[in-house]
């Protein structure tokens, strides 16, 4: 029996603005039920792949496929029923309460003038009880916690009904019992749905932690895609944020080893050139 296609795929992408290229030959694959963390300093082009991935920047070269199909002659609303999004922060400009900014998402499942039907509406109760946010329903989306609004956009991107989720540095700006609550959520999601995630992070840590692979960028532009012991090294951390670290292997509690970075200090960008 074959297997079935990547959730998701890119193949020779290249994005950029203009004409400017920022990357170029980029290849992953995101399966089911996998977690693929994308690291990189600011300003080497994170920003304008994730665009590119969501084909708010058109493709300057190679191909996306999205379940095995290249999407490009995809209307919006269909990729939207495939491909859900997560931003890492966003301002309501009307309070809204939480129960109808999660159903802002089943859009991608309306006609042009429809309105969420009641069968749409259990389906964003149910991604709230999913996310243990049901009681925070009729809250002002204005009125609650950084963390209660991440979990709500995570549930407005579920009831798209997509199969791939992109975030966008889905813990920023949350302290780190909430860090650790999304990240776990997250997880749990992609193990329990079948779920392909593309998530973006700064912290290393995460990484390691909860994705199965790891996609890096240089400040060259360099794109690797790997396991996380094998990607994020001692040399990748010096070279790319200018930072001495340790790579531990630490037990877990039910058994195995995992890693985590700890951080030695940070070094001057020029004693990083050239070292092994």
């Amino acid at each position: 029996m074959a297997s079935a296609p990547p959730l998701l795929e890119l193949v020779g992408v290249a994005c950029g603005y203009g004409t400017r290229t920022v990357l170029e030959d980029v290849s992953f694959t995101v399966g089911a039920g996998e977690i693929l963390c994308l690291l990189g300093p600011n300003g080497v082009g994170k920003t304008t792949l994730f665009k590119t991935l969501l084909r708010l920047l058109p493709l300057r070269a190679g191909t996306l496929r999205v379940g095995g199909e290249d999407c490009a002659g995809w209307s919006a609303r269909r990729f939207a029923q495939a491909v859900g999004y997560v931003p890492q922060a966003h301002s309501a400009p009307f309070p809204f309460v939480v129960r109808d900014v999660v159903a802002m998402g089943r859009a991608a499942r309306l006609g042009v003038f429809g309105s969420p039907s009641c069968a749409d509406m259990a389906v964003v109760d149910q991604a709230l009880a999913s996310l243990s946010i049901a009681h925070l329903a009729g809250r002002p989306y204005t009125e609650i916690s950084g963390g209660e609004r991440q979990l709500t956009l995570i549930a407005r991107a579920l009831v798209q009904g997509a199969r791939v989720l992109v975030m966008d540095e889905p813990t920023s700006n949350l302290d780190y019992g909430n860090q650790i609550g999304v990240l776990d959520l997250v997880r749990d999601l992609a193990e329990r749905d079948g779920l392909g995630v593309v998530m973006t992070s700064h912290d290393p840590n995460h990484a390691l932690g909860y994705g199965a692979r790891v996609a890096t960028i240089g400040r060259d532009g360099a794109f690797a895609v790997g396991a996380p012991e094998v990607v994020i090294t001692e040399r990748y951390l010096r070279e790319t944020y200018h930072v001495r670290s340790q790579v531990l292997c630490v037990p877990r509690p039910g058994g195995g080893e995992g890693r985590v970075c700890l951080p030695m200090g940070k070094e001057p960008a020029s004693s990083c050139a050239g070292s092994v």
